[in-house]
């Protein structure tokens, strides 16, 4: 299938994980895409090389996605080098070094804050004057913004919980532009910050109703929904992949 065709995409943190499994699922529905990263060259490298085996145009742009100038950077340079941009996915994110609250630094919180929540606050900004009609702001989120079933992911979840308000807020502005803005949550994710066989991948399991973990291909595919015409009338909404997690 090629429903996005033409289409120009940028995916913030697409280098690896669950951003590198979105970036390929985007291609392979006919878009060109555009990724950022932060220190894995290589990785983004393969991830552009993957791209331009279907056939589809792909860059990657080194940006710190806690660096406010790098992530307006990014968005124009993926607009300039493109022709244009039609979605913006931002899947960057950190998980923070964990631990109670009363354990984590100032440091620690500025950095979930700035990278989970301003980074995602300030694409979408720098994306607005590039999206037409039928534009796609699609961000990811996590089902731990909705349900916080352990302690030690305060803060964190605090940053996931922020991108339903920003999602449902944004959704009314841009709606009468045509461009729709909605959240995917991913539950337990098979990557390598999170592998199935981890030490903690059996008690993690245990919170499914599937009994596994998911692929970056699962999300891959809600976010190439969303970014397609069957989506259009889908806006300020959240779509939790989750095996269950929540439910």
């Amino acid at each position: 299938m090629s429903d996005l065709a033409g289409r120009r995409a940028l995916v913030t943190g697409g280098s690896r994980g669950i951003g590198a499994g979105i970036a390929r699922g985007l291609a392979a529905k006919g878009a060109d895409v555009a990724i950022t990263y932060e220190r894995s060259a290589d990785a983004a490298a393969d991830v552009v090389r993957a791209i331009e085996a279907q056939g589809r145009r792909a860059l990657a742009i080194q940006a710190d996605s806690a660096d406010p100038a790098a992530v307006k950077r990014s968005v124009d340079e993926a607009a300039a080098a493109l022709g244009g941009l039609d979605i913006l996915v931002n899947n960057a994110g950190i998980a923070g070094s964990g631990g109670l609250l009363a354990d984590t630094s100032l440091a620690d919180i500025d950095a979930l804050l700035n990278v989970n929540v301003r980074a995602v606050v300030l694409a979408s900004q720098a994306a607005i004057p590039h999206l037409g009609a039928g534009g796609r702001i699609v961000s990811i989120g996590s089902c731990l913004a909705e349900r916080v079933p352990f302690g030690g992911v305060t803060v964190y979840s605090m940053t996931k919980s922020a991108l339903l308000a920003f999602t449902r807020g944004l959704a009314r502005e841009l709606g009468p532009s045509d461009i729709t803005v909605n959240l995917v949550q991913p539950g337990p994710i098979d990557t390598d910050m999170n592998p199935a066989d981890g030490a903690q991948a059996d008690v993690i399991r245990s919170f499914t109703a599937t009994g596994r973990y998911g692929t970056p291909e699962d999300i891959a595919a809600a976010v190439a929904f969303l970014a397609s015409p069957a989506a259009r009338q889908i806006t300020g909404t959240t779509i939790t992949v989750d095996g269950g997690v929540n439910a």
